[in-house]
């Protein structure tokens, strides 16, 4: 008997297309796919206006579907965090960049005979790492390209200073194995509005400037000045001698970009559809989304907001999360759903809403169904 109830829900489960939204398990991951095309788009056409490649990071989406649509719409290579998402995305393009510090035995041996075949780049910021990537590629019979990390505020990463940066470049150069790729930076920090970020970025211009014209004086040269984030991302040019940008939630959008002031609710292209599943609480609803869906990330610009964005009740605040259960209060609604309702909700922060995922389903552009994708790349943090 166990057994067949097994078979029976694992056939619900690995049904791969629903014709309403009503029909999806939930809670699922919805994206809307006209809305990524769009999203897509509006940053091809302004990378072209200012003659800036865009090499998204597929950190958000971890998915080769994906990662071939950004290819489609203009994007130069993808960028990844780890070794294992370079292997999967290899599959896509043959130009990687690993935005990451990577310096471990394990990882540098799979990016170095993933070298033998595609273009792949790394971000580092220590000797110690261009030693042992070098030595990996050696081994391997191939050669990675490195870019030297330089810190421009964020306070993560990177050489502090551009003489630092020099010296590391200095070191690159001389190495066999490894090649000077170019110049890394992440102005993570710059997350003011708009049309205040003008001076932040221009400080973060000038620091650039300055180490690759200590670059030039010494003979050396970066083919690629790598940059950016989905908030700096419409004022990329203002780093002039920037060569290319690398947002990675821009293509989904969440609740921390909206508040932020850098797209709206209509951008976001991420939804999960939830059920209510309890109304005994008064002025409460729950929803079958806890932490095990949301996440327990806060948004960015207003902490005090809850854990995402009900659409159906803007009124609403989902106030608490457990691993299962999502905590809503309506004290604050004229109206409220009903047990079994459906309600959508726009996490604050989607990519590592993404990584909790197996599946997700795109809303079909033409017909309005629903189809299943598998998130290719998703558990990959080696």
């Amino acid at each position: 008997m166990e057994s067949t109830l097994t078979r029976t829900t694992a056939s619900i489960v690995q049904r791969d297309r629903y014709d309403e939204l009503d029909q999806l398990p939930t809670p699922a991951l919805v994206i809307r796919a006209p809305v990524v095309r769009t999203n897509l788009k509006r940053l091809a056409d302004y990378a072209a206006q200012h003659g800036i490649s865009v090499r998204p990071h597929t950190k958000t989406h971890k998915s080769l579907e994906m990662g071939r649509l950004q290819l489609q719409y203009g994007a130069r290579g993808l960028s990844v965090a780890k070794a294992g998402e370079a292997v999967v995305m290899a599959e896509a393009t043959g130009d990687i960049l690993v935005a990451y510090p990577c310096l471990d035995p394990v990882r540098g041996q799979i990016l170095a005979k993933l070298a033998r075949t595609y273009d792949i780049k790394l971000a580092v910021d220590s000797g110690y790492a261009v030693e042992n990537l070098a030595a990996a590629a050696r081994a391997a019979g191939s050669t990675l390209g490195i870019l030297v990390d330089m810190d421009v505020g964020m306070g993560r990463t990177g050489l502090q200073t551009p003489q630092l940066a020099l010296e590391l470049a200095q070191l690159v150069e001389r190495t066999d194995g490894v090649r000077l790729a170019g110049l890394f930076i992440y102005p993570g920090h710059i997350k003011c509005k708009i049309d205040q970020q003008t001076e932040p970025l221009r400080a973060v211009n000038a620091k650039v400037e300055e180490a690759l014209a200590l670059w030039e004086k010494s003979g050396l040269r970066a083919d690629i000045v790598s940059g950016g984030s989905t908030p700096t991302a419409y004022q990329s040019h203002v780093v002039r001698k920037l060569t290319e940008t690398r947002p990675g939630t821009y293509i989904y959008n969440d609740m921390n970009i909206v508040k932020g002031g850098y797209c709206t609710l209509d951008d976001c292209a991420a939804r999960f559809v939830c059920t209510v599943v309890s109304t005994a609480v008064p002025n409460q609803f729950v929803i079958d989304a806890g932490s095990k869906t949301l996440t327990s990330d806060r948004c960015g610009p207003d902490p005090d907001s809850g854990h995402g964005y009900v659409v159906e009740y803007p009124q609403a605040k989902i106030k608490a999360l457990t691993e299962e259960h999502g905590q809503v209060d309506v004290s604050m609604c004229s109206e409220r759903p009903k047990l079994g309702e459906r309600v959508t909700v726009i996490p604050n922060h989607i990519c590592p809403c993404v990584n909790l995922q197996d599946n997700l389903w795109i809303q079909d552009e033409s017909q309005g169904s629903f189809r299943q994708l598998n998130i290719s790349a998703r558990g990959l943090l080696t």
